[in-house]
């Protein structure tokens, strides 16, 4: 390919709705385009690199038995209805009816599409364990798309779905998984992707993992604990608390609070540490917007993929009304409207003297005791964990949050699907069994941006060359001299001939420009060929990244090429276990 007829164009300006880097260099290096809010079109750069992306999961897909298919991009409701998602999904979920009335969508995720496909198929216990996989289009109607192709609406993934007869089966390809994912993206040449303990959320499921890539442009909050192997997702991780009783069980003691309706001012009114404030926090249930007020110490935040799983529905930030009977600011768990639910955080425990609202306006309580005050109650874990924490696994206030974004997702999804699509198999015993599913999702684009966001200089992307989208671009610097324009067209027709995937740069403009564009491009290695190093019968080769310079007889710059480039592959194939 020659620059001259590259699709997409490049400029030195820094495009002002950006906030992060990979998504100025994606529209400034002539990567993507916008069509509509969160919807881009792709440039042959991007789809190059896409393409090499996929083939990395397809290998990695088949390595481990998985058989490629390829469900619709649009899907009846029907099937929808068939899981109960079509109502209990939310407005991410694009509804709409053809021409006949008939329910339809557009797949966000494939979960019922991969048990239709298969459930008459497999109705033997002989017919077990396979995995399914597609690379697919899809779309989720997001509500705030940003940063380019890290949230978008419409999307590429892959979406893989294994089927098992026991748990220890599913279990022991799971393990499988999550290797070919560490290997999938140490080929991609971003090793350093973690994964974290996540929560399932509309999935369903008990056990799931999300693969961080670490970078403070990610979205996602990680729990890491810097003593042990421990990492999770902020939604997933355990929040710890330990209390100690500084202040002994006094009496409760209704107080006038003018004009101190935040925990802030709670704290400087009463004079007493945030950390014996009961803090409430209310929402409503979206089914039917019955409050839920949940206590905790006033120090923390409440995690809602936590209350979400411990109610078991998704919830909303209250808007609180005269009829409620809720005072807002000064809400406390004593004489509280009966039809309220309220939940008690285990943040909360062992505190025997805490200021709380005393619902009613400008009142406060001193002295409360959750025990003595309100019985047994079950305390749950709702709170974030927090930095400095105490880590679920050794114990030790070891945690760290760091900023990651999500490449990729597993979960073990049980019977969730087969069950309510009524998916069976016969076992051995003739009796009628529900298959055991797994789901296994990685963003395609989203792995690309991500890539471009951890791996770019001042000046541009750094593409491993696993996946850039050229293996080599020549620079022919001075292309009106006839002795550099006709080596310069040699050499490009030599590189082609050893099918190195090369990009010929031969544009009659200065050396600087050139280079800044060749910089946006990202290509790994650099041929620079100009008239003053023909004349000494130099090429000089560089690579993106700066760590190789050098200059190379003419006569011996394919073989040195070709050198190089392996040197490149090697370097990342070393990652990979």
């Amino acid at each position: 390919m020659k620059v001259r007829n590259l699709i997409g164009e490049r400029f030195k300006e820094r495009p002002s709705d950006c906030v992060i880097d990979s998504h100025m260099f994606m529209i400034k290096g002539g990567y993507i385009k916008n069509v509509a809010n969160g919807i881009y079109s792709l440039f042959p750069p991007t789809k190059r690199i896409l393409k090499k992306i996929e083939n990395i999961i397809r290998e990695e897909m088949d390595r481990i038995d998985g058989q490629e298919v390829l469900f619709p991009v649009v899907l009846p409701g029907s099937l929808w209805e068939e899981s109960g998602r079509y109502e209990s999904v939310g407005e991410e979920l694009l509804r709409f009816t053809d021409r006949n009335d008939s329910k339809m969508v557009l797949g966000m995720t494939h979960e019922e599409a991969a048990v239709h496909l298969v459930r008459e198929y497999a109705q033997s216990y002989a017919k077990y364990p396979f995995m399914i996989y597609q690379i697919q289009t899809k779309f989720r109607d997001e509500a705030r798309p940003r940063a380019g192709l890290i949230r978008v609406r419409e999307f590429t993934m892959k979406d893989a779905y294994s089927f098992h007869t026991s748990q220890e089966d599913l279990e022991e390809y799971y393990a499988r998984c999550y290797e070919a994912y560490n290997r999938i993206y140490a080929r991609c040449g971003i090793p350093e992707v973690v994964a974290v303990a996540s929560d399932s959320g509309m999935m369903g499921g008990s056990v799931s993992h999300e693969y961080m890539l670490l970078t403070p442009a990610g979205e996602d909050s990680i729990a890491i604990c810097g003593e042990c192997d421990y990492k999770a997702n902020m939604e997933a991780a355990e929040s710890i608390i330990v209390n100690n009783a500084d202040i002994q069980m006094g009496d409760l003691e209704e107080i006038d609070t003018p004009n101190a309706s935040t925990i802030e001012e709670v704290v400087n009114f009463v004079n007493l540490p945030i950390t014996n404030m009961c803090k409430a926090v209310v929402y409503q249930k979206n089914r039917d917007d019955k409050y839920v007020i949940v206590f905790l110490r006033g120090d923390l935040e409440v995690n809602e993929a936590k209350l979400t799983k411990v109610i078991g529905e998704k919830v909303h930030a209250a808007v609180i009304t005269e009829q409620s009977g809720i005072v807002a600011g000064f809400i406390g768990p004593i004489g509280l409207p009966t039809d309220v639910e309220v939940i008690f955080d285990s943040s909360l425990k062992g505190i025997e003297y805490l200021v709380t609202g005393a619902n009613k306006v400008d009142k406060h309580v001193k002295g409360f005791n959750i025990k003595r005050d309100c019985g047994d109650v079950d305390y749950k874990d709702i709170t974030k964990i927090i930095d400095g924490g105490i880590c679920p696994k050794c114990g030790k206030n070891s945690i760290t949050i760091s900023r990651g974004i999500e490449v990729g997702n597993i979960f073990q999804l049980g019977t969730k699907y087969t069950k309510s699509m009524n998916m069976q198999y016969l076992d051995a015993n003739g009796e009628s069994q529900y298959p055991i599913m797994g789901c296994y999702g990685i963003g395609v684009g989203r792995t690309a941006a991500s890539i471009c966001e951890v791996h770019h200089d001042e000046y541009g992307p750094i593409w491993p060359i696993t996946i850039a989208p050229w293996e080599v671009q020549i620079c022919c610097i001075r292309a009106d001299d006839e002795e550099t324009k006709k080596f310069s067209d040699s050499l490009y027709e030599q590189l082609l001939s050893e099918h190195i995937e090369v990009l010929y740069d031969d544009r009659d403009m200065r050396a600087g420009a050139m280079f800044a564009d060749a910089d946006l491009l990202g290509v790994p290695l650099r041929v620079v060929i100009s008239p003053r190093n023909m004349k000494e019968n130099l090429v000089e080769i560089s690579s993106r990244d700066k760590k190789i310079s050098l200059k190379v007889n003419k006569d011996d710059v394919v073989n040195e090429i070709k050198r190089l480039i392996k040197q490149l592959y090697d370097e990342i194939n070393q990652a990979v276990k």
